[in-house]
């Protein structure tokens, strides 16, 4: 799959427009022979056009330079993100990977063809002196058929290349001197479909345990596109939002009553995503740790150990995004970011979770149990989550504890990863039969976690400042 960013902007124009001299505009040096290309689109959406409804468009389109399948979503700005597909395949079923990118949205509706584009296009690229292209500009005839009913008209594209968004606005000026009008809509099938009103935003909530449970609803949709391509942060981010919004459940329970069972749910497709993550993070620290020649028959086998780990993660973590047990899941988070029920006191959740982890860390560091350890990590974790639900109304001491908790769990997650690793490392001595080199980056774990272990006192120290809880209670 190609993914290209486009930055478009487009124009309304009367029977007979003809385009202004562009030259000189802005580094315009020429505007070269316009090239014609006839162009037959077929748009696809569900029955109630959810797609357009997101800003988003799907289409099968012959013809031009770059037939194919084509969706676009949301960008930064004016900009647009469009993956690419070659043309395959049954025309009239839309390719499995562009499906699962808007899965998270359309859930378990159907993707049917809702239009026909046929466009007749005379495209001008406009380039500085030294050839290069700055912008092409398309002038469109569109006949638009839906539902057997017609519709034509005329417009203009103007779509950056090399230039910049200046360009762009002294185009427009140009476009719009000689008659031009930017278009009443935002995409050709969207006139076709008669323009229909994006879906209405929810009010954001005033409570912020529901308003930090929603943020993390759309963290895990949102971040699903990206997990379906591979992406390692978009595995990260949506895993850190199920976390986020498992813990707020547990922790929130007043709030939340009767959600018990979307924690389990939750909990596995976390643990889906860490075995992805898991593997590709342990990976990337112990192979930094393994230098030297000497080393590359372990560095071998630990790649190609974590390698299977993650690829293994992979496959089953594809499955699972396409299967009913999933959409059920977004279901259910979807209820529960809409309710409208708060407890009376919230703050103090918070402040009961971060005492238990207090407790934990203490009784761990006494009994100097690593497995103890650890479960003071996740505590803090979870105290930390509910913490950051307040973060904002409590301003710069809120930001500061989140900050020095955030540390403190990131020394007990260094400390944890060495004991992982070490584990790793005598499994696959003792599987290899090479054990002397294994042995050796053995030793080195061992010295982080009593590195990371050192650290502790201090970070700890600055977690349970007073200035910084005093607002928490």
């Amino acid at each position: 799959m190609e993914i290209a960013s486009e930055t478009e902007r487009k124009y309304d124009v009367p029977d007979g427009f003809e385009l202004p001299d562009l030259a000189g505009v802005s580094g315009v040096s020429s505007a070269d022979a316009a090239q014609t290309h006839d162009l037959d689109a077929t748009y696809f959406d569900t029955d109630e056009l959810t797609l357009l409804r997101h800003r988003r468009t799907l289409r099968r389109r012959s013809g031009g330079s770059d037939a194919g399948w084509h969706l676009k979503t949301p960008g930064e700005g004016f900009s647009r993100k469009e993956h690419r597909l070659p043309l395959n395949g049954n025309p009239d079923l839309v390719p499995e990977q562009l499906a699962g990118l808007v899965r998270s949205i359309i859930r378990r509706q159907r993707l049917r063809p809702v239009a026909r584009l046929r466009t007749h296009r005379v495209e001008t690229p406009l380039k500085k002196a030294d050839g290069t292209t700055l912008a092409l500009i398309a002038q469109d005839q569109v006949i638009a058929e839906r539902d057997g009913e017609e519709q034509r008209w005329q417009e203009v594209e103007v779509e950056l290349v090399d230039g910049d968004a200046a360009l762009l606005d002294k185009i427009g000026r140009a476009l719009e001197s000689a008659g031009a009008r930017p278009a009443a809509g935002p995409s050709k099938v969207a006139r076709a479909l008669g323009n229909p009103r994006p879906g209405k935003a929810a009010k954001t909530p005033k409570d912020p345990v529901l308003r930090y449970a929603r943020e993390q609803r759309d963290a895990i949709t949102g971040f699903d596109p990206g997990v379906r391509q591979g992406e390692p942060e978009a595995v990260h981010k949506m895993r850190v939002g199920t976390r986020r919004l498992r813990s707020t459940l547990k922790t929130f329970k007043r709030t939340f009553p009767d959600a018990q069972e979307i924690g389990a749910e939750l909990k596995w497709l976390a643990d889906l995503l860490g075995e992805v993550r898991d593997g590709q993070v342990q990976e990337q620290k112990l192979l930094a740790e393994i230098q030297g020649p000497e080393f590359e028959p372990v560095a071998a086998r630990v790649r190609e150990h974590l390698d299977a780990q993650v690829e293994r993660g992979r496959q089953a973590l594809g499955e699972a995004l396409e299967s009913e047990r999933y959409l059920a899941l977004l279901d259910r988070i979807d209820e529960l970011a809409e309710q409208r029920t708060a407890e009376k006191d919230p703050l103090a959740r918070a402040r009961k979770s971060l005492a238990k982890a207090d407790g934990l860390l203490d009784q761990a560091l006494a009994d100097g149990v690593d497995a103890e350890l650890h479960e003071a990590r996740k505590a803090y974790k979870r105290a930390r989550y509910a913490v950051e639900v307040f973060e904002a109304q409590a301003g710069k001491p809120g930001k500061q504890l989140v900050k020095a908790l955030t540390d403190l769990q990131d020394v007990l997650g260094a400390h944890q990863d060495s004991v992982v690793a070490r584990e790793l490392l005598q499994e696959l001595g003792e599987r290899d039969g090479s054990g002397f080199w294994f042995g050796v980056l053995y030793g080195r774990q061992e010295q982080v976690g009593a590195e990371t272990h050192a650290q502790l006192p201090a970070v700890v120290e600055a977690s349970r400042a007073k200035k910084l809880r005093k607002w928490i209670g």
